[in-house]
């Protein structure tokens, strides 16, 4: 999330918006509400507690050597006219794609699609 900080006046120039999305209890480990308090973010966010939205976009991992439980990091480019740009998965929780890529696949959405 910190990684998409610095650039979101880049990609409200491109057109973009972002919504993040984790496979978290509101009480997990992650202590999101604790999280947000001393990080504040921009954008949009959901906490996934059921994992439906990780399991129907298909980037739940129920087991892994870095991972129980939750989603693969992930990156999805979708076009206002809700065609997928670009999808991204992530090897291991440490595997994003680079903030400069997402901006590159903007930049190819035509402007009357946007």
């Amino acid at each position: 999330m910190a990684q998409f900080e610095p650039t979101k006046q880049q990609l409200k120039t491109a057109g973009a918006s972002l919504v993040y999305v984790a496979a978290e209890k509101r009480g997990g480990l992650f202590k999101p509400e604790q999280y947000f308090v001393e990080h504040p973010i921009s954008f949009p966010f959901l906490l996934d507690e059921d994992r439906s939205v990780t399991k129907t976009y298909g980037v739940y991992h129920r087991l892994g050597r870095d991972a129980f439980n939750i989603a693969r990091p992930a990156t999805f480019v979708v076009d206002p006219k809700q065609t997928i740009r670009m999808i991204y998965v992530g090897l291991d929780q440490r595997d994003r794609m680079p903030v400069e890529a997402i901006l590159e696949v903007l930049r190819t959405i035509p402007k009357e699609t946007k």
